[in-house]
């Protein structure tokens, strides 16, 4: 069941910054192990994915509910956000959360393209032809 927006504003931003603290607390945990740095790697990948669905939702809120978001702002921007967290923790949990978040993103965009059905936009071909008298 989808919840409003606001409400999926809050659920993700609350969320992201409890991913970034766990992160935080447990960088040693996430730094002793081959398998633990590819994990922190997928939770960054995790805090991408909610932070975007925050900022998302909150220019939503502001900017009107036919805004979308595009890569050069807001996606860059989460991207950045989450690989400076896993830099924080290890260097292999900046490439894995690179790895994850690309899957991550190309789903999401796929899932978004499937609910909300964007259509192209057709050409009249017959509007540059004049009609002889």
């Amino acid at each position: 069941m989808a919840v409003p927006t606001t409400v999926s504003l809050a659920l993700a931003s609350v969320s992201a910054v409890l991913i970034f603290s766990g992160m935080q607390m447990y960088r040693p945990l996430l730094a002793s192990s081959q398998i633990a740095t590819i994990f922190g790697g997928y939770l960054g990948s995790w805090l991408f994915v909610l932070s975007l669905t925050a900022v998302s939702n909150l220019e939503a809120v502001v900017l009107g509910s036919g805004f979308q978001a595009k890569f050069f702002p807001e996606v860059l921007f989460c991207l950045v956000g989450a690989l400076f967290a896993c830099g924080m923790v290890h260097r292999v949990c900046v490439t894995s959360c690179i790895l994850f978040s690309i899957a991550a993103l190309y789903y999401v965009n796929k899932i978004s393209q499937k609910v909300h059905n964007v259509t192209a936009v057709q050409v009249d071909s017959y509007a540059g032809k004049k009609k002889k008298k």
